[in-house]
């Protein structure tokens, strides 16, 4: 059933969720683009789509049915396999002697609803659910799986063949044998998917002296996954190595390369780093999920003015937008969610990078080499000539690149990048220390992000308050100030609310989420290069007089755009103080 867009845009005014300003604007790009007013918010960043979903089901009167705090029968969620549930995002949540509820993200997916009814063969009542309770279900799936890799890993770890005498200085013959051992493809099979479905970002595979470690990183934090008998770590290296095409007989030398798995209709890339260490070689692979992509500035963490001024910079054809934060702190994904606003069909986007870590429709990526001398700066260079609306580099790492990335942006483009500094404010030293002349700096540097990742808070918290010695402890009362009236203005508590009375939340552990937290979300600052902003690059240009102009202008800073989602209930003050102050 079609929803006309007249009725439509009624019911989004009357939810409050955006000003009649911003309403207007939409209506008035959706006709002319001959878009729907909803889908231009959400391009916009000024509705969530499942606000617009949630829209959607009140004016069709469909129900809506929140599944985070519900515990599913695994008879129930097996009826819908979990590969169909995570592709057409539906889930069997409930069920009687006729009919089977189900919550989906699109209820008029008519093909998975005939599907789910055929092989059921139930009466289907389809229900709206949210992105979070999609995930939640899905984790319910995980828990199993979890399970079941640990059995298969186990099993065949005693079912290992040694070949040739076992040790280290095996043959190129030997160890093809051993990656080609039907327990080692197994285990390494079992240990991909394994940190798959943990959503890990990292996988550390550490040769001991009478062991095999296995790790895993997830949300920020590295985890004993496994110990594995020495006997297979000869195998599981040879095993990645062929995986990589990386030389089976070199291990004196570190080794990178790459390669591919796909599970349950997920592409994920993993790149590989071998280092020669004590007993044998460390193996370190980096999870690259392909589908990574999708991603929107709210649910990235941005709101508010820092979104705002982020939308106004990708509104101009010229200049730099800059992406800063340490090694993981999610720039990447930040500079892709920009790229994504930005592809659109009148747009030219080329990108160069160290990876490609997620691939975009419409978007010219090309992978640099060093080892052939295919830099960042020489691949700018060949950028220039392709005609782009927009480029994209990776990371400014040294002066010839963003001397290159700062003529691009003079010669009328528009360049988005990273570079590693502690602060947005920090970036601009940054590239004066590179050779950047300030005077050049000013003329096309439109907003630096600064950002961290912290880890969320699952649904169930403990909410707490502070008083002002506890506060005084974690940080001065002008940043909780700051943080309250950004909450204030974005009406998350209402006016007249004191710092007394600003609530805070602890994690607590649940059967869902063992230390309290699951997934990470990212901790802000966003430093618009205003015309006085300009005027302190150009005189003084230290990283505190700029950073102070900015925070006069309104400019969160990470710890108070954490103490903000502290006080939402988002993560918690614990977990912001850890990562500032990494």
């Amino acid at each position: 059933m079609q929803i006309v867009e007249s009725e439509l845009k009624k019911f989004i005014t009357d939810s409050g969720l955006v000003s009649r300003k911003d309403i207007d604007g939409a209506a008035e790009e959706a006709k002319k683009n001959k878009q729907s007013i909803g889908d231009v918010l959400i391009a916009r960043g000024q509705l969530s789509e499942d606000a617009l979903r949630r829209i959607k089901a009140y004016v069709l009167g469909i129900p809506f049915v929140s599944l985070k705090d519900l515990k599913i029968s695994e008879d129930i969620l097996a009826l819908i396999p979990e590969p169909i549930a995570r592709t057409h995002s539906i889930i069997a949540y409930k069920k009687n002697k006729k009919e089977l509820e189900v919550a989906m993200l699109d209820t008029q997916d008519l093909v998975a609803i005939d599907s789910v009814r055929k092989k059921t063969g139930l009466k289907i009542l389809p229900r709206l659910t949210d992105d979070e309770s999609l995930k939640h279900a899905l984790l319910q799936y995980q828990k199993s799986l979890k399970e079941e890799f640990g059995d298969i890993i186990a099993t065949e770890a005693g079912k290992i063949n040694v070949v040739g005498d076992g040790k280290n200085d095996a043959s190129g013959e030997d160890l093809k044998k051993m990656a080609e051992d039907l327990p080692i493809v197994r285990i390494v099979d079992s240990l991909l998917r394994h940190a798959i479905v943990q959503d890990a970002s990292d996988i550390h595979i550490e040769p001991m002296e009478d062991a095999v470690l296995v790790r895993y990183r997830i949300d920020g934090i590295l985890h004993d996954a496994m110990t594995l008998p020495k006997v297979a770590s000869a195998g599981i290296t040879a095993r990645i190595k062929v995986l990589s095409n990386l030389k089976l007989d070199e291990k004196r030398l570190p080794q990178d390369g790459r390669f591919k798995m796909e599970t349950e209709g997920e592409k994920v890339s993993f790149r590989v780093s071998l280092l020669p260490v004590f007993y044998g070689e460390k193996i370190v692979m980096r999870l690259l999920r392909e589908s990574g992509g999708g991603f929107s500035l709210d649910l990235l963490g941005f709101h508010g003015e820092t979104m705002e001024r982020i939308h106004k910079a990708t509104q101009k054809t010229t200049g730099i937008i800059l992406i800063s934060g340490p090694t993981g702190s999610g720039k990447t994904t930040t500079l892709y969610t920009v790229m994504d606003i930005l592809n659109t069909p009148d747009v030219n986007i080329s990108t160069i990078e160290d990876p490609i870590e997620y691939q975009m429709k419409r978007v010219n990526q090309t992978q640099v080499n060093p080892t052939i001398g295919f830099t960042f700066a020489s691949g700018l260079r060949s950028l220039m000539r392709q005609d782009p609306n927009v480029i994209m580099v990776g990371e400014i790492r040294d002066g010839e690149t963003a001397s290159l990335a700062i003529n691009a942006a003079l010669t009328g483009h528009l360049v988005l990048s990273t570079i590693h500094t502690n602060s947005a404010a920090g970036a601009v030293p940054r590239l004066v220390d590179m050779g950047v002349e300030p005077f050049l700096l000013v003329s096309t540097l439109r907003v630096v992000v600064g950002q961290r990742l912290v880890r969320r808070l699952c649904s169930e918290k403990e909410q707490y308050t502070l008083n002002k010695e506890e506060r005084d402890k974690i940080a001065k009362e002008e940043s909780f100030n700051k943080a309250l009236n950004s909450l204030i203005e974005e009406k998350m508590v209402k006016p007249g609310t004191t710092l007394d009375q600003l609530p805070f939340y602890r994690p607590k552990s649940s059967t869902e989420c063992a230390d309290g937290y699951h997934s990470r979300i990212g901790i802000h600052e966003v430093l618009a290069v205003s015309p006085s902003v300009r005027e302190k690059i150009l005189h003084e240009g230290t990283i505190d007089t700029i950073e102070e102009q900015a925070r006069q202008e309104g400019m969160l800073t990470m710890l108070e755009d954490g103490l903000y989602k502290a006080a939402r209930g988002i993560t918690s003050l614990e977990e912001v103080l850890r990562t500032i102050s990494d």
